[in-house]
């Protein structure tokens, strides 16, 4: 296998997602004159999934995937403004806690925690900025890297059925065969740009059509 995937122990993310907690709190502070934002931890992050992985063959470390659901409704700063703002407070505030600046992806902003004289990242973070609609929709800032743009596009509705196909894989009590298939999933997985949410997309997907039929909703 070209990858050795395993699950990061609770105790050891645990620490790092106080931390990153305490990191985040001081950014809402920074820039609550202007907007505020609530937050949530999504993904393979999610307190309630445990999924956090680490391939133990790379130098890439254990991450965290963070919505930042901003407070905005009167439009008073467009994104590129909010997306400016939040960055600055991260550059300023996770320089203390050992990160280095932002990098400014096409979704995320992306903070890293680094080993001294090296490359290998001890773990890191990706931020994604989102507005949540009234009618149950989210959107998020699209950096455009080739016009050097910003904007708010929405959500794809693949990603609101996922969470609640998690949801129902859980009361199925097929939790842990979903664990499985997501750690082999990502073991033999080939493609270097795949990310990990795709991966898991791929594996609760496949775990909830298996066992619709059979099982059905409850």
């Amino acid at each position: 296998m070209p990858h050795d995937f395993v699950y990061v122990p609770k105790q050891e993310y645990m620490p790092v997602k106080k931390q990153l907690m305490e990191l985040i709190n001081q950014v809402q502070d920074e820039v609550r004159e202007c907007f505020t934002f609530s937050v949530s931890f999504v993904g393979s992050s999610n307190t309630k999934r445990n999924l956090i992985t680490r391939d133990r063959r790379s130098n890439k470390g254990f991450d965290f995937d963070v919505n930042l659901h901003v407070n905005d409704d009167e439009e008073e700063y467009t994104a590129k403004e909010i997306r400016d703002k939040i960055r600055e407070a991260l550059n300023k505030y996770g320089l203390r806690y050992g990160y280095g600046y932002c990098e400014d992806e096409t979704r995320v902003l992306t903070i890293k925690n680094k080993k001294i004289y090296t490359c290998s990242v001890n773990y890191s973070c990706d931020f994604a900025i989102v507005y949540d609609l009234k009618d149950g929709r989210q959107q998020y800032i699209h950096h455009n890297k080739v016009q050097r743009s910003y904007s708010w596009k929405f959500l794809p509705t693949s990603e609101y059925e996922l969470n609640e196909r998690m949801e129902q894989i859980k009361k199925w009590g097929k939790w842990q065969e979903l664990r499985d298939l997501y750690i082999d999933k990502k073991n033999s997985n080939t493609v270097d740009t795949k990310k990990s949410r795709s991966i898991l997309a791929e594996t609760v997907n496949e775990i909830y059509v298996n066992y619709k039929s059979r099982l059905g909703d409850f």
